[in-house]
């Protein structure tokens, strides 16, 4: 069986991200995650790669600077096999509350990680790939905000997920002949710690009762979506939001 190569994750070290490289080195990829500020997280999890056969290290880098991913690609290098796969999974809300209210420091902050950090790690991946002739795949961590918008909680964030839902799109098509696929995974609320970051660790209760399916997502659901998109399975599949929100 060909080995699927080296995976980076940004954000990996807990929640979503935390979930996909769990599931991604099941499913035979080495693994290379950043974290920012959750580094016993991140080295216990790589760890627990290691202890499953798979290759697997971990940076500190904010995704937002411009030299976070020539930081990740070059830990990356240190694997045996290719950078094969990238998911842009860190991400930042801000406070909950009404747009008004937000300071424009927030707005910036959540501009930077959510977007400028997508599209630094994707042009370093589309770049990294070119250089060598061979293609790849990105999937990029968006919300169900994207469409929903988020009133009276996060109108910034659900905008910036926007954003990233249009990049998706765009890049898809500009990089489909260099045999780079590029799609987005949309969740509904999901288990982790980004809602007491926002400052409501109960959020997920309340919106419980909002979502056809009565209830909101694990990471280990989003994951599957993520590893899907990334296989051959999915080798025809480029430039789609794939929704994973519970019937939203």
């Amino acid at each position: 069986m060909t080995h699927p190569g080296t995976l980076i994750v940004t954000g990996g070290s807990r929640g979503i991200g935390a979930a996909v490289v769990r599931l991604a080195a099941a499913s035979g990829y080495d693994v290379c995650l950043t974290y920012r500020e959750q580094a016993d997280a991140a080295r216990a999890l790589v760890q627990d790669i290691r202890a499953m056969g798979r290759q697997a290290c971990c940076v500190q880098a904010d995704v937002a600077d411009e030299a976070a991913p020539g930081l990740a690609f070059d830990a990356a290098a240190a694997l045996p096999h290719p950078v094969t796969a990238l998911v842009n999974n860190a991400g930042t809300t801000g406070p909950i509350g009404a747009f008004s209210a937000v300071e424009t420091s927030v707005l910036r902050r959540v501009l930077d990680v959510n977007v400028l950090g997508t599209m630094l790690f994707s042009r370093q991946a589309v770049r990294y790939w070119a250089g060598r002739s061979m293609g790849g795949s990105i999937v990029n961590i968006s919300s169900v905000a994207a469409t929903l918008g988020a009133p009276h909680e996060y109108v910034h964030y659900a905008a910036s997920k926007a954003a990233v839902e249009g990049f998706t799109a765009g890049l898809a098509r500009e990089t489909a002949g260099l045999g780079i696929r590029v799609n987005a995974v949309s969740p509904g609320t999901t288990l982790t710690d980004i809602h007491a970051a926002a400052g409501e660790p109960d959020r997920p209760s309340r919106i419980a009762a909002r979502v056809p399916m009565g209830r909101v997502a694990r990471p280990e659901e989003i994951a599957e979506a993520v590893v899907w998109l990334l296989s051959e399975k999915a080798g025809y599949v480029s430039g789609e939001i794939l929704k994973v929100a519970g019937g939203l």
